[in-house]
């Protein structure tokens, strides 16, 4: 199940909202989170049933390693503790990598030995990535005795909980479980409601009225890339850049507004990026949640910077691998990861060296950089990074006409350059108002509400609805 459908907005969401709030009401907080926690599983299973066996399977499974963990503790068995945590870690991977990475092994193991190993036709659970990165987090966090007490019913709505369970954010038991166990949940908190509620339709429209509009552009560009002169490769290139970040920046909208509707909270996991003054900055803005994961889980126990300057390098860039890595089973996620890392030592190590220069500089240099690797994160591979480039060597300086559709412009040659002007001025727009004006949340935290902004918020939401035959999955749904 997706957000932006009929039987979420229509059937799923009112259902649970309704029935939620009187469990609460009735003060029966754990009956309410037994409830939310079968309607959680009902989304993360709607379209596939197979996949409640593969969620239920990862619960049970990490729940019982958590046990053994806090039993090993309270008994002082520290070997002991060790030796479930690598079980429980070593699960997590294998079952992560047999999902989303099995066949791409064995495409590279044949293509080095020369060899004809078959693959496995896997249907990849939805979400696989936070799912497994969450859990790992969760028993680190119990060997390191920073979890306490926790029942089976908290770790089910934790890892179940349906706003993040697809696409993130990376939730840890510090962010969730406070928060879940809190006494203000049972009080109905209407500001919150009406609040989240408007993040929630600000969000929407961020998906549908933007993010699919621009990618119906990007597909159409990269199916068409021989054909493409530079400027227009350019555009799709930025396009993408577009997308993405609604897309992404759409889906936290919603899954913060929905989690505020339900009286919960998620960590902020996209703040801004394209703000960002350097490649370090525009880490700790997107997908927020992943680098606080690889930098606590994995670049602070490998010594994060203590160790020496060329250990620092080396454990940047593993980080940097894995992130690429997680993204996908492609070299092309690998090469665009290599290069984030790159860029990250080479631009702390320029700052170590007292290397100055303009915000808005370094504001519009990272920007370009982030684009460009874009370019790599979205294509299929090497031989199709190679069409771009050769695209962006051909020269002309005339938009293609066939972009003109997936705006509302005609394509009409002889309105060609008055549709280019209007096209190149729109991106100027859209790029104004992301590297410069408050993100969603922002705006939202400091409204003071007014029935206006609650029919502005159902507007957006009704213009939506309208454009539902077209809409497209989240891009994060594919990690």
């Amino acid at each position: 199940m997706i957000f932006q459908s009929y039987i979420f907005l229509f059937v799923f969401f009112p259902v649970l909202f309704m029935i939620y709030y009187i469990l609460i009401k009735k003060r029966k907080r754990n009956w309410a989170d037994i409830f939310l926690s079968a309607m959680s599983i009902l989304f993360y299973a709607y379209g596939n049933v197979k996949l409640v066996y593969f969620l239920i399977f990862e619960v049970i499974l990490n729940y019982c390693i958590y046990r053994f963990i806090s039993i090993s503790t309270k008994k002082d068995k520290h070997n002991l503790k060790k030796i479930f945590l690598f079980i429980g870690v070593s699960l997590n991977l294998f079952i992560l990598f047999y999902y989303k990475y099995y066949n791409f092994f064995i495409e590279n193991w044949n293509e080095i030995f020369k060899t004809q190993h078959s693959f496995k036709t896997l249907i990849v659970p939805l979400g696989i990535s936070f799912i497994t990165f969450q859990q790992i987090a969760f028993l680190v966090d119990a060997y390191r005795d920073e979890v306490g007490q926790c029942n089976l019913l908290e770790y089910i709505v934790f890892v179940t909980f349906f706003p993040h369970i697809s696409s993130g954010p990376i939730i840890t038991q510090d962010q969730f479980l406070p928060v879940l166990r809190n006494k203000e949940r049972e009080q109905i908190n209407w500001e919150k409601i009406d609040r989240g509620f408007f993040l929630f339709a600000f969000g929407l429209g961020k998906k549908i009225l933007l993010a699919d509009v621009f990618g119906q552009a990007v597909d159409w560009g990269y199916g068409n890339i021989s054909g493409l002169n530079a400027v227009s490769m350019f555009l799709i290139t930025v396009f993408y850049s577009f997308q993405i970040y609604f897309d992404f920046s759409g889906y936290s909208d919603m899954a913060i507004g929905i989690s505020w509707m339900l009286n919960l909270d998620l960590p902020v996991n996209f703040d801004s990026p394209y703000q960002a003054c350097s490649v370090n900055e525009f880490w700790k803005r997107w997908h927020i949640s992943l680098t606080r994961f690889l930098t606590k889980y994995i670049y602070i126990p490998l010594g994060g910077n203590r160790k020496g300057k060329i250990r620092t390098w080396f454990n940047t860039l593993l980080v940097f691998l894995c992130s690429g890595i997680w993204h996908g089973a492609s070299w092309m996620f690998v090469l665009w990861g290599a290069i984030h890392g790159i860029a990250m030592i080479v631009t702390k190590e320029v700052r170590n060296h007292n290397f100055r220069m303009s915000r808005r500089l370094s504001r519009i240099l990272t920007l370009l950089f982030v684009n460009f690797t874009w370019i790599i994160f979205r294509t299929s591979g090497f031989s199709e990074l190679h069409e771009i480039f050769n695209a962006f060597l051909r020269g002309g300086i005339l938009i293609d006409n066939r972009l003109f559709q997936f705006f509302g412009l005609t394509s009409n040659s002889r309105y060609a350059l008055i549709c280019g002007i209007v096209l190149v001025l729109l991106t100027v727009m859209v790029l104004l108002v992301v590297v410069f004006m408050p993100n969603a949340k922002q705006i939202t935290e400091k409204m003071k509400f007014r029935t206006v902004y609650g029919i502005a918020a159902i507007g957006v939401i009704v213009l939506c609805i309208l454009h539902f035959s077209s809409v497209s999955m989240f891009v994060y749904f594919n990690f």
